[in-house]
């Protein structure tokens, strides 16, 4: 095992560290005057340091063992999604956890995320990059996002959803879809995307009445801020309205670490986890966001460059890690910036989470192993 970690890409544990760094002290400025989460600063450290020993133990594991295993991962995951609806502790709406002792917590959907690429990764792998057949390849790949897809949407977290989403159509398109087939694919997305924003502006009340129906209604509220914000409950725009404001209050510099009046104050909801990129923007400014977004550009990028070095499997899995990591940033961002729609979704390395510390350190922590193990 000594080994092989010498051979691991020690900037990519760098950045981490500086991850696991600001983190802790952004949870410590959202959470200093609340003595209700005063234990989550330390929490966080010791997230990262199981993160961390995942992390090195993935990447002294041949990630060929995880591909070949692949199928019976998503089995487990898929069981665990089905359990957790059924045994699981119901948080900020949605029943998708599992609790643990000391006061932690595990959220199956976040393991699902990856064991989706691995298997999506192990069925494309035996195509050795041939064109996909839309009935015979695109068929069984889809059937296999949509089970977690299911699964996902009733507890309901209709963030971790879209991921799966997200996560298929980026090994679709690198997985080598036909031209044609990617076109149509686009055109099609194009046009539902279209058809919902239509259909919920111009048909909000029926639609929002059977949401309610379903228990759905955060649903509404959280869609209803983005597209049509004139309609949305007070709640929903107190949510993203106070995220603005905050983030536009930190101008260039921040007003200080420790020193943001709208954290201070308690008007940014989950300031530790959903809402912690409004922290930074108040806090520390155009500069210190700025500052973030290179870091994880920088860690994006050279994840990206380990693909050319392997196998078609390797690749895979960085195209698909990849994907997940940008769209989570970008949706996080985006939603406490009003240009995106209001999800549970956390940000990346940043936001309070165990689960979602180790399942991103397991994913690094595979694309570390396919560098570890190339073969001569």
């Amino acid at each position: 095992m000594i080994r092989h970690l010498k051979k691991i890409d020690y900037p990519v544990v760098i950045i981490l560290l500086l991850f696991m760094l600001i983190s802790t002290l952004l949870i410590k400025s959202a959470t200093v005057y609340d003595p209700q989460y005063e234990s989550l600063p330390m929490k966080n450290i010791i997230n990262y340091a199981i993160g961390f020993a995942i992390l090195l133990l993935t990447a002294a594991t041949d990630y060929r063992i995880f591909v070949k295993i692949a199928y019976y991962l998503y089995g487990i995951g898929a069981l665990l999604l089905l359990l957790v609806y059924k045994l699981g502790d119901e948080i900020h709406g949605a029943k998708g956890w599992f609790s643990l002792p000391f006061g932690f917590t595990f959220q199956p959907a976040e393991l699902m995320k990856i064991f989706l690429i691995l298997a999506l990764v192990k069925y494309l792998e035996n195509r050795e990059y041939d064109h996909l057949r839309l009935i015979k390849d695109v068929g069984p790949l889809t059937l296999l996002t949509l089970l977690p897809f299911a699964l996902v949407l009733i507890q309901p977290d209709l963030g971790n959803a879209i991921i799966y989403i997200v996560i298929f159509l980026n090994l679709l398109w690198v997985g080598n879809l036909k031209y044609k087939h990617s076109v149509a694919l686009i055109l099609a997305i194009a046009l539902s995307l279209t058809a919902f924003v239509y259909s919920y502006i111009h048909y909000h009340e029926p639609i929002e009445e059977y949401l309610l129906s379903k228990k759905l209604g955060h649903w509404s509220e959280r869609i209803d801020t983005f597209l049509v914000p004139e309609s949305a409950s007070r709640d929903a725009r107190y949510h993203v309205e106070n995220t603005i404001t905050a983030i536009g209050s930190g101008q260039l510099k921040g007003e200080g670490y420790l020193l943001g009046d709208s954290k201070n104050n308690g008007s940014i909801p989950f300031a530790y986890s959903d809402s912690i990129f409004a922290v930074i923007g108040e806090e520390f400014g155009f500069i210190g966001s700025s500052l973030l977004i290179a870091l994880y550009l920088v860690l994006i990028s050279k994840l990206l460059l380990f693909k050319l070095q392997e196998s078609y499997a390797a690749a895979f899995i960085a195209a698909g890690v990849s994907a997940m990591l940008l769209f989570q940033i970008f949706e996080n961002m985006g939603m406490l910036m009003g240009i995106m729609p209001l999800t549970g979704i956390t940000l990346p390395f940043i936001s309070y989470g165990g689960s979602s510390v180790a399942i991103n350190m397991f994913s690094i922590g595979l694309i570390l192993s396919s560098r570890i193990h190339q073969r001569p």
